[in-house]
């Protein structure tokens, strides 16, 4: 299991902090150098807004958006172009193709094992391909804990028994051990990086908002409505026990950001 089943993904739940999810893309973006007329690929590609935005400033010949999820793809649909395409697809299964850049945001947190999908990433890259990486780190937040334990009461962790939540804290390496695995594979150029982005909410409510269109999404494909509804009750009631009902709130976030160039 990677991700959320794809039909619970909700891109308008998800662009409610469209700007906000919109910075890390960026200053993922600012370590790429430009491949004018090179082949690039973008996992997870959300709604594709931002794919295209990847192949222009890049100069690419060819990008391609893989996403698992038919509506994140069906919002996508209108960036596509000459150069821009989308595809269906599970990162934890995609078997890569030459690529001069493999590109993703805010994804790979949902794939096991890093240290042998880094390998199998690097395998799309010739010698000078780049790989650029970015995955939130942000597991000891009450955002990530709070539903964590949350899941764990009655009545919910019955439906979990033989179907845990994904952890993404038992997924994401530490910043040094990314650096170790660009070293092995080759990358000789590497930047990585451990970075906090301050987000300015209307209040502390509205971290629940944030959640529903991220980690969430895999409590709302299992539970039913009914358990669903209760599940935020209590994770909304619990969250704001731990962090305040507060107007405005400053919402830390941390991220680890890496690229490589293969030498």
């Amino acid at each position: 299991m990677t991700s959320p089943e794809p039909a619970q993904w909700n891109p308008n739940q998800y662009e409610r902090f469209k700007a906000e999810r919109a910075r890390p893309f960026w200053d993922l973006v600012a370590l790429v150098q430009p491949c004018p007329g090179g082949r690039v690929v973008d996992l997870g590609c959300g709604t594709g807004e931002l794919t295209k935005e990847l192949h222009r400033v890049l100069e690419a010949s060819e990008t391609v958006g893989i996403d698992s999820s038919p509506s994140m793809l069906e919002r996508a649909r209108p960036f596509a172009s000459a150069g821009v395409r989308f595809e269906e697809g599970d990162i934890a299964t995609w078997q890569p193709d030459p690529y001069d850049v493999v590109f993703s945001n805010a994804a790979l947190h949902w794939v096991p094992d890093h240290r042998h999908l880094l390998g199998r990433l690097t395998n799309a890259l010739p010698a000078g391909g780049q790989l650029a990486v970015q995955v939130p780190a942000n597991t000891d937040h009450p955002s990530h804990t709070v539903g964590m334990a949350v899941a764990g009461e009655a009545p919910f962790v019955e439906v979990f028994a033989d179907d845990p939540p994904p952890d993404p804290a038992t997924r994401v390496l530490a910043p040094e051990e990314y650096a170790e695995l660009l070293d092995q594979h080759g990358f000789g150029e590497q930047h990585v990086r451990l970075q906090v982005y301050v987000h300015h909410l209307a209040s502390s409510a509205d971290v629940v908002e944030w959640a529903k269109g991220t980690h969430l999404t895999f409590f709302r494909t299992r539970l039913t409505d009914e358990l669903y509804e209760l599940y935020l009750t209590r994770y909304r009631e619990r969250l704001l026990e731990a962090i305040g009902d507060r107007r405005p709130y400053l919402y830390t976030f941390k991220r680890i950001l890496f690229w490589g160039r293969r030498t």
